[in-house]
């Protein structure tokens, strides 16, 4: 390289990600791409579209559906803005009836960032998923073995998420489908805004989160595993600090490793009932990476407590037992 090359080149600006997205693409993906990003933002301005642009989206990944939903978690519940039709209505009225409340992807989804795809891997080991009463029952007899997502929306109680499922001949979720999400997800979200298609505070739940989110301190309801079953507002504001909290695969853990042993410990307690915890509970002292220091109690849900709590909390989540076990409540010293 001569020093005249050199110079030009220490001139030259770094190229942005998406131009090394667009090497990856031919030309009919980038054609087929803008044409579909174009229906999308159509769809924003006319919904009756958003069935067919469903569709085309469900097409480019590849799935067998797509689908633009909701779930909330204080009320256990969910609905359909929008989807393709893949999936027949007798198993739509049957999720969401009943199934919504089994899914093992509930936690992930509300913890998960805006924008983010995610996939059953990403929530939890996919060995577990199959052994869940949600796979058995509701998913292997639709032939469906993986479904990809992202948040488009969210509150402390509730989210919107686009979706697409991936039928058994189309295999599991690859490193090729999370691009073309990427791909999708950012218009998918601007449309569904721009088009006012969810309104998330419609769906704001329940006495009981509102609750809780007069709360000063950050509050969490985990079952006996550790899965966050809801937390308030200061919660999901400790959450996205992330300096001693963090939740992985849909388990509340701390970020410092004795903490986070400690906190196992004490979750391994708690599932052999509430008289392990003890009425008074369990303090455990947690600090962030500056030396701020905060005390959290985690406290028992008496066998009472928990059943007047079952009509506004989620009676199962994967892997965990019947009913919240108890409550995890940091504050500061």
């Amino acid at each position: 390289m001569t020093r005249t090359q050199s110079a030009a080149a220490v001139r030259q600006k770094p190229r942005r990600p998406e131009h090394f997205m667009a090497d990856r693409m031919s030309n009919d993906e980038a054609n087929t791409l803008l044409s579909l990003i174009g229906d999308i933002f159509d769809a924003a301005l006319d919904p009756a579209l958003w069935p067919e642009v469903l569709t085309k989206t469900a097409r480019f990944l590849p799935g067998v559906a797509s689908a633009i939903f909701g779930k909330d978690a204080a009320n256990r519940s969910g609905n359909i803005y929008y989807d393709d039709a893949g999936i027949s209505p007798h198993y739509k009225q049957l999720y969401f009836d009943k199934y919504v409340r089994l899914d093992p992807a509930n936690a992930g989804h509300f913890f998960s960032e805006i924008g983010a795809p995610v996939s059953t891997v990403d929530l939890l080991p996919y060995e577990e998923f199959l052994e869940t009463r949600f796979y058995k029952e509701w998913v292997q007899p639709q032939g469906i073995v993986d479904f990809i997502s992202a948040v488009l929306d969210k509150t402390p109680t509730s989210a919107a998420l686009f979706g697409v499922f991936r039928h058994e001949r189309q295999g599991l979720i690859d490193d090729e489908a999370r691009r073309r999400m990427r791909l999708l997800v950012p218009h998918v979200r601007r449309a569904v805004l721009i088009g006012k298609v969810i309104d998330l505070k419609t769906a704001e739940a329940s006495t009981l989160a509102d609750t809780l989110d007069g709360i000063a301190a950050g509050m969490f309801l985990v079952d006996s595993r550790g899965q966050v079953v809801h937390a308030n507002t200061m919660g999901h504001t400790l959450l996205a600090e992330g300096d001693m909290l963090r939740v992985t695969a849909g388990k509340l853990a701390a970020t410092e490793p004795r903490a986070n042993e400690a906190l196992g410990d004490i979750f391994t307690l708690a599932s052999s009932g509430d008289a392990a915890v003890g009425i008074k509970g369990i303090s455990l002292p947690l600090t962030t990476p500056d030396g701020e220091r905060f005390v959290a109690h985690v406290l028992p849900l008496t066998a009472a407590a928990g059943a007047a709590l079952r009509p506004a909390l989620p009676r199962s989540l994967p892997f965990s037992c019947a009913r919240p076990s108890f409550r995890f409540n940091p504050r500061r010293r």
